[in-house]
């Protein structure tokens, strides 16, 4: 056999082995969503996969009860789906307010200690879930005994900050390092402060990290599951929450098409981070 000929050979096995090896990672990753996808257009009573009959009707009830009607729990999915639409506004709003000024501060500066605050912003994402949501129950139960003060939707803001933090810091820090010096120097040398230069060049420069932070802060607060298990009261409880409830004690096969909805609002706004960070899309 030829060089040229077992090369050519070689590099065909390569493909088709990495290939199959994304086919699976596909769909080990795609399967469930697909099995809750068409589950949710189930005609039947029951959940039998593959379902028997395709019908809207999960569809249907899963409007009239994210409308809040025929509730009978202490919090509807209404009330539910506003609280998780709030938590994720402020989570999007708080995030970027403080990951803006410290990408600008980290890139900016040339100290040590650049690494050790990057590496503490991490610390979320290392920790499991299960300890962050304990921790954060025994910081909010601790206030409310010693001081009385009842933290209401920040009992589950806070947390979602946290966990946001580290994603909407690392699309600042790429959109900052884009930003060169020289920019704002020529904006001082023509008389701007050194705030209103970074407000006035550096920040509309950022605008797709920032966009794109924005976006995932709100992903990552809408579908947080285990640390708000911690930290949802009686009367302040996300989606999530409400679903995991609704679903504790039988299936519902409303909660599919609701899950199926949510589902379609994370891949509309990951394709919109997409276009954000390309420079095609617009936030407004």
């Amino acid at each position: 056999m030829s060089a040229a000929l077992w090369s050519r050979t070689n590099a065909g096995s390569f493909r088709v082995a990495m290939l199959a090896m994304a086919g699976v990672g596909l769909l080990v990753a795609a399967l469930p969503v697909l099995v809750i996808v068409i589950m949710s257009f189930s005609g039947d009573t029951g959940l039998e996969f593959p379902p028997r009959s395709l019908s809207l009707r999960w569809y249907s009830s899963a409007f009239d009860v994210l409308r809040g009607e025929g509730s009978d729990s202490t919090v509807s999915a209404f009330e539910a789906m506003t609280t998780s639409f709030t938590v994720g506004a402020v989570t999007m709003i708080a995030s970027v307010l403080a990951c803006v000024p410290l990408a600008y501060a980290l890139v900016r500066s040339i100290g040590r200690w650049r690494h050790g605050v990057q590496l503490l912003f991490t610390l979320p994402l290392v920790f499991p879930l299960v300890v962050l949501g304990v921790a954060y129950l025994l910081l909010a139960e601790t206030l409310a005994q010693r001081t009385g003060v009842e933290l209401g939707l920040w009992r589950l803001a806070i947390p979602h900050i946290a966990l946001a933090l580290p994603f909407v810091l690392r699309n600042c820090l790429s959109a900052m390092h884009g930003v060169g010096r020289d920019l704002e120097e020529a904006a001082m040398s023509l008389g701007a402060s050194p705030l209103r230069a970074a407000v006035d060049v550096v920040v509309p420069l950022m605008k797709p990290g920032i966009l794109a932070g924005l976006i995932f802060a709100f992903i990552i607060s809408f579908n947080e599951f285990t640390v708000s298990f911690f930290m949802y009261t009686i009367d302040v409880r996300t989606l999530p929450i409400w679903m995991y409830s609704r679903t504790v004690s039988s299936l519902d096969p409303t909660t599919l098409a609701i899950s199926t909805l949510i589902i379609g609002l994370d891949v509309a706004l990951i394709a919109w981070v997409d276009k954000l960070v390309a420079g095609k899309g617009r936030l407004f």
